[in-house]
């Protein structure tokens, strides 16, 4: 829990400011800055699976203490460099570290935690919505004196974190028979590959969720940009703005736990995932309610405009997020059948991950039809549509017995060994 509080405060409190020190302080093109970012996300997404079959391989705290370290050395170089090769390598280490812990972090949660799994994750939001909460706010401070002051804040805490950890977290792997390990390590990659791959529930599993990541995201796009839409962009946009990551990260931090207790007294799992989808779906509701309202020229009534009706979806995203959160990451160990378990989670976020990107798309595609069109209730139709849509989907799965697999898909022959996770 500390150590991915520590992981999220270290790196709000730098990569929302960096664009700016690239822009600005460096100089360099939009493009060029888009680029820097761009490598960063691919280096990231594109590698959990990677990270995830690496966790399987040679147990979760290796790689956790790996990714802590390269992401010390990348947010130092950030801070220390100006040549656009040596921003471009930071940029990509930064994000390769996240794809080698990030898998490793939530299977190991998942094997000390064993049948307390939702629990555990739900309290493992909360720690993860307080580093999100607290890093911008952190780094703010800091960028206020010099960015590289932040850069070399971060990797400082990486640092520290890498080395508690070596020194005091236990090591864990998703069996601890020692045989099981062996035969683990002498598979073939692309046999543990396979094995996942075939496992039919979880893909299905994965692309149902896939709409859960593209309207959570909306908090960070499409709410921000309506806001600004309505309100302008001088100090109430950015007050406004704030105030959606602040209603988002409290509520998690407040609520999280109690919701997670009050849905395992009355909602089966699947149903769970579904009620968590729809909530998300009906989150922009308000802003499609909003739409037939004429904005006022001024005063507080646009201000009322600007901030109410997105604030109220971010706290809705939030609230299906709590419901649905910890029981997705249940739900991926018990479809893995407790095989390969970080792998299942490396897949799942490269699956979501590109899933976000198609979606963002989308999703500005519509606001800039909405726009051109004159039609500004039709992003937030498209998106209640998702909502609606990936909770049927998830629906269908519970009903039909998809979600309780508690068995994965065949080994190859090439790769008999299994991994069970607990």
């Amino acid at each position: 829990m500390v150590n991915q509080f520590t992981i999220n405060l270290g790196f709000y409190m730098l990569m929302p400011y960096l664009a700016a020190h690239l822009s600005g302080t460096l100089g360099l093109a939009g493009w060029l800055v888009g680029f820097v970012l761009g490598v960063r996300n691919f280096s990231q997404q594109g590698m959990f699976l990677v990270g995830g079959t690496l966790a399987d391989r040679f147990g979760y705290k290796p790689l956790i203490v790996a990714g802590c370290v390269l992401r010390t050395a990348g947010f130092a170089t950030l801070g220390l460099v100006d040549s656009l090769s040596a921003l471009l390598a930071a940029s990509a280490a930064t994000g390769f570290a996240g794809a080698l812990f990030n898998p490793a972090v939530r299977a190991y949660l998942a094997a000390d935690a064993n049948e307390r799994r939702v629990e555990a994750f739900a309290l493992f939001n909360v720690f993860y919505q307080a580093g999100v909460l607290l890093g911008p706010l952190v780094g703010m401070v800091l960028t206020g004196v010099d960015f590289r002051i932040t850069c070399l804040t971060s990797a400082g805490i990486f640092a520290v974190l890498s080395i508690v950890q070596i020194r005091a977290l236990p090591a864990r792997r998703g069996a601890d028979d020692k045989s099981a390990h062996e035969d683990r390590r002498s598979a073939s990659v692309p046999a543990q590959w396979r094995s996942v791959l075939a496992n039919r529930p979880f893909l299905l599993f994965s692309a149902a969720m896939i709409g859960s990541y593209v309207l959570t995201f909306q908090v960070y796009l499409a709410l921000p940009l309506e806001v600004r839409r309505v309100g302008g962009d001088g100090r109430f946009g950015t007050a406004a703005v704030a105030l959606l990551f602040a209603v988002s990260g409290l509520a998690t931090i407040v609520f999280q736990t109690r919701v997670t207790a009050w849905c395992k007294a009355r909602v089966e799992p699947g149903r769970a995932l579904s009620l968590g989808l729809a909530v998300m779906g009906c989150a922009f509701l308000p802003l499609l309610a909003a739409t037939a309202i004429p904005v006022p020229d001024g005063g507080i009534g646009r201000w009322v405009l600007a901030a109410g009706p997105p604030a109220l979806a971010a706290l809705l995203l939030a609230l299906g997020t709590m419901i649905a959160y910890p029981y997705e990451m249940d739900t991926v160990v018990r479809l893995s059948g407790g095989r390969l378990v970080a792998t299942h989670y490396g897949l799942y976020n490269t699956i979501c991950g590109v899933g976000i990107t198609l979606g963002n798309l989308l999703t500005g595609a519509a606001l800039d039809a909405a726009r051109q069109a004159g039609v500004s209730a039709l992003p937030w139709v498209t998106l209640c549509a998702l909502g609606a849509a990936c909770a049927a989907a998830l629906g269908a799965l519970h009903r039909g017995g998809r979600l309780t697999a508690t068995a994965a898909a065949p080994e190859a022959e090439a790769a008999p060994a299994t991994v069970r996770a607990g």
